[in-house]
């Protein structure tokens, strides 16, 4: 039918139908009538009523129609007129004017579209469809027939739609970006790059992606630089990250590129290197782009050139961000390296594990001007500046990082793991103190963790270990200036050398190890140092030990070590006796149970580091019953103390020893042979074994007592030993006696007294006897009281036995005379014995035990008693009084060498008693005076009094 409306009814009837979403009826009325429906007014009224959800492709042909002022020949369509047919033309025209249709041009149209009526209307219906309808998928349908219509729509949809398509409905659907199509376009660039790679490598298992993310995401968006737009301040408002402070060469215009540098950076300088390292292997830079289809490659060669040069820089960068210590880092940094090199057409690296292996010289003029130490700071800032010569895009640059990333390697293989960033610190500043501590913590690891039995495993340390000090250039180059001071170059080569050959011998390589230092021919190692490491390897194998036994364990390792070096380790040397001796002690020591510290196993460094070594034999004497019967052994296992050294003490203020001299070394085996002598003795008090108590004293402390060492002098533990024999009281637990016979040394009857508590107290006489030979002037008092003490005991004990034996002999006889035979003669009377014995001091004692007597006093009441307690001689033979002028005797003549008793028996005359019995008065008499002279002699010699052929005292 024939459409006859008025202007203003047919613009309110196209309203109607666009509201409608009737394309064909708009169509249709457009067509008829063009000089009313002019294009710019049909495509406001599309733009302001045609509804969002309308898909596109059921109107793009309508638009393309528009666009070009022509309609096709289409079939009439009968549209209903009833919606305008009420109004007349004036409330048509009102209505009209109350329709308030949009404009197409915004604040925000391009300058290049400003005339162009169809690309303000796609733009503006773009972002409707997106806002009210959310079908951001349906606009490629609207604008793609209008990409060579204008930059604008190409733009639109290559940097802004496509990548939101791909980003929120294709790749990441869960976690899409909430922003809407004209919002995303309007971003700040940084902030726009980050949204799209905020998912990137976000994922498990997600690192395939990353490239593919930055050639369809990143790729794209930058499609809207084709104009080089200049950053504005909206742009710039996010700064640049720590580290990354300068922006690459030619990024000033693209700071969506500068911020996809710094993500790239960033990623590599934390846990999430991997996704660093997959987008440097997937991507290829700025020129690996997929636009969809939609556009092609924008940018000019000098442009490409200036971004693949910041993004081959900021990939050196993140080979020296890469935070973990690891094989897989360190080899990924590597693959980072080889691939920039390829990019710059310079000669590949070999790979990792191979370059390890060859350990090729890194030399050159250029690689050592780099390697200084105020670059250093380039490892943690200005990483992306064009300043930096760390990352510039040179073969020294490259050949640098090349090297760092070796090094590392090498140490975190070795169990030392290491960062490139702190490799290239210990390279560019060589600080001499923070190399050792790396060296130390190498070495450590090796020496505790390698194999036992790989040599080829230690030669390769070794070679790896002199490599890492120059990089090989020492042996490469002949030019000093050329050297590279590697991760150790602050080190002294044979520092190096003398802590391998301690790994080697603490991991039992004694073979190699005697091979590379002692039967070199390039001898790495002085003889002296070698010697010096030797014997430290040595000790320190003998510190870690835990077992005592010289056959085990670390004492067997040390007696190895010693013995692996025949030509350098002779066993004259001082030190190697030292060891041998140390050892002797340490083995020794394997044979008892001992506990130094409650809960805590004896092991032998116990007995290098004790304050007073010879103390152990006191914990053995105590811990082990009857050990002291072993006196020989505990002799000779501190025998071997002195000689190991360990009694010998630092000096003041210093914290190493000397070695003894002679001299020293004489006087402290006395002085361990003495102390140990009196802990014995003391041992075998406290276990009540007196006999072999009384055996060192009489065979070990006599012997010592007639030396004439000028050392006796300072002897505090023989005198000390004796004197406490001599207390000692014999108890119920006391060891019976086994000796029979007297000491050879006292003169007395041939045998000892059957009366156990008798021989006891000349047993105990004995021994002070000893004790007044060999203790100093200061001590005699409390000696000569011990003395004095026992004496009067004896004499008492005697007295006793004495009584006894009268009393069985008057038995005796009585029954003998009731007794006799019949016709025989009778005997005579025997004279009674009545013979009052008193004790010495008589009754003045109690006057002696309130002052201190002195030694005349003491000589004079000896010689009193013994003249009283000898008047009945005759029974002298079967009488305790013979043995006490032998028990007195024999202690004096110990003094005087048996001169007084000599004197004593010559000057006793023969005389006759009263009753005419010659014979038997001169025995008597002449052994009466045998002992008072012995006795008396004796005592004066005590107090210093010259005895018969000798004038001189003695010197206490």
């Amino acid at each position: 039918m024939a459409l006859i409306l008025s202007p203003a009814k047919i613009i309110l009837l196209a309203v109607e139908l666009a509201s409608n979403a009737d394309i064909d009826g708009l169509w249709y009325l457009a067509a008829q009538h063009s000089t009313i429906l002019r294009k710019d007014i049909l495509l406001r009224i599309l733009l302001t009523y045609l509804p969002e959800a309308v898909p596109s492709r059921k109107y793009v042909t309508f638009i393309e129609e528009i666009h070009n002022g022509e309609y096709s020949r289409r079939e009439p369509v009968e549209i209903d007129l009833v919606a305008v047919e009420r109004w007349t033309d004036e409330e048509a025209t009102k209505k009209v004017r109350k329709l308030h249709l949009l404009k197409l041009a915004s604040d925000e149209t391009p300058l290049e579209a400003a005339d162009d009526t169809t690309t303000l209307f796609l733009l503006r219906r773009a972002y409707k469809v997106d806002e009210e309808a959310g079908l951001l998928d349906t606009l490629p349908d609207l604008l793609v027939p209008f990409l060579d219509h204008s930059p604008c729509i190409r733009t639109l949809l290559v940097s802004a739609i496509l990548p939101l398509l791909r980003r929120n409905f294709e790749y990441y659907p869960e976690n899409p970006i909430d922003e809407t199509l004209h919002g995303f376009q309007h971003l700040p660039d940084r902030t726009a790059v980050s949204l799209l790679l905020e998912a990137t490598g976000a994922q498990e298992n997600g690192l395939g992606p990353v490239g593919r993310d930055l050639r369809t995401l990143i790729g794209p968006w930058m499609f809207k630089y084709k104009k080089w737009d200049i950053e504005t301040d909206d742009d710039a408002e996010d700064g640049p990250t720590p580290g990354t402070a300068s922006s690459p060469a030619g990024s000033q215009s693209y700071p969506g590129w500068t911020q996809l540098l710094e993500w790239l950076t960033t990623q590599a300088s934390q846990a999430s290197w991997k996704v660093a390292l997959s987008a440097i292997e997937q991507w290829d830079g700025p020129g690996d782009v997929d636009l969809g289809g939609y556009g092609a490659t924008w940018m000019s060669d000098d442009e490409q050139e200036a971004l693949e040069k910041s993004w081959a820089r900021a990939a050196l960068a993140s080979a020296y961000l890469i935070p973990e210590a690891s094989a897989d880092a360190l080899s990924a940094a590597h693959t980072i390296v080889t691939k920039i090199m390829g990019l710059m057409d310079q000669d590949p690296s070999p790979p990792l594990q191979s370059a390890a292996a060859l350990l090729s010289p890194i030399t050159g003029q250029e690689i050592v001007d780099i390697s200084i130490a105020k670059n250093a700071t380039y490892l943690r800032n200005d990483l992306l500046s064009e300043t930096n010569l760390l990352t510039g895009l040179t073969k020294e640059a490259t050949s640098l990082l090349s090297g760092l990333i070796l090094s590392a390697f090498l140490l975190t293989r070795s169990g030392a793991p290491c960062t490139v960033r702190r490799v290239g610190e210990l390279v560019l500043l060589q600080d001499e103190r923070e190399q050792k501590t790396e060296f130390t913590t190498l070495m450590h690891h090796l020496s505790n963790n390698g194999p036992k039995t790989d040599d080829k495993y230690w030669i390769k340390v070794r070679n790896d270990i002199l490599w890492l000090r120059d990089w090989g250039s020492e042996e490469d180059s002949t030019s000093p200036e050329k050297h590279i001071k590697g991760v150790f170059g602050q080190i002294k080569k044979e520092c190096l050398e003398v802590e391998i050959l301690k790994a080697l011998l603490a991991n039992s390589r004694y073979t190699l190890a005697r091979s590379l230092y002692e039967d070199s021919p390039e001898q790495p190692l002085r003889k002296e140092v070698l010697q010096d490491t030797i014997f430290a390897a040595a000790y320190n194998a003998f510190d870690s030990a835990s077992n005592p036994n010289r056959t085990r364990g670390g004492l067997k390792k040390c007696d190895d070590i010693i013995k692996a070096f025949p030509k350098t380790i002779d066993k004259s040397l001082p030190a190697t006796r030292r060891i041998e001796s140390l050892l002797k002690a340490t083995h020794a020591l394997s044979e008892y149970r001992i506990v130094l510290k409650q809960g805590e196993p004896f092991t032998p460094v116990l007995l290098r580091v004790h304050q007073d070594p010879i103390a152990i034999v006191g914990k053995i004497l105590e811990q082990n019953s009857k050990s002291y019967t072993r006196i020989h052994d505990l002799v000779d296992l501190g025998t071997n103390m002195v000689s190991a050294g360990l009694t010998k003490k630092p000096a003041k203020g210093s914290t190493t020893t000397t070695a003894m001299t002679a001299e020293e070394e004489t006087a402290a085996r006395l002085t361990a042979q003495q102390r140990i002598t009196a802990m014995c003795i003391d041992a075998a008090l406290t276990e009540d074994d007196f006999e072999t108590a009384y055996s060192y004293v009489t065979n070990r402390l006599g012997a010592l007592s007639s030396s004439s060492s000028p050392h006796l002098s300072t002897d505090e533990y023989s005198w000390r030993a004796a004197l406490q024999t001599g207390k000692y009281r014999r108890s119920i637990n006391t060891s019976s006696s086994s000796h029979r016979r007297t000491p050879s040394n006292r003169i007395g009857t041939g045998f000892a007294s059957a009366n156990p508590e008798i021989r006891h107290l000349e047993q105990r006489i004995d021994c002070l006897a000893i004790a007044l030979r060999i203790a100093p002037k200061n001590t005699l008092t409390e000696i000569l009281n011990a003395y004095r003490r026992a004496e009067e005991e004896l004499v008492s004990a005697l007295r006793v036995e004495r009584e006894r034996e009268e009393e069985w002999d008057e038995r005796g006889e009585g029954l003998a005379n009731r007794s006799h035979m019949p016709g025989s003669f009778a005997s005579p009377g025997a004279p009674a014995r009545h013979t009052s014995v008193s004790t010495s001091g008589g009754g003045k004692s109690a006057a002696g035990e309130e002052r201190p007597m002195s030694l005349f006093d003491l000589s004079r009441a000896a010689t009193a008693s013994a003249q009283r307690n000898l008047t009945a001689l005759s029974s002298l033979q079967r009488s305790g009084l013979g043995r006490l002028a032998g028990g007195l005797g024999g202690a004096a003549a110990g003094f005087v060498g048996g001169a007084g008793v000599a004197e004593s028996t010559g000057s006793g005359g023969a005389s006759e008693d009263e009753d005419g019995h010659g014979k038997r008065t001169r025995k008597r008499d002449q052994l009466r005076e045998a002992a008072m002279g012995t006795l008396v002699s004796g005592v004066g010699w005590l107090v210093g009094a010259p005895t018969p052929g000798t004038g001189t005292p003695r010197e206490g």
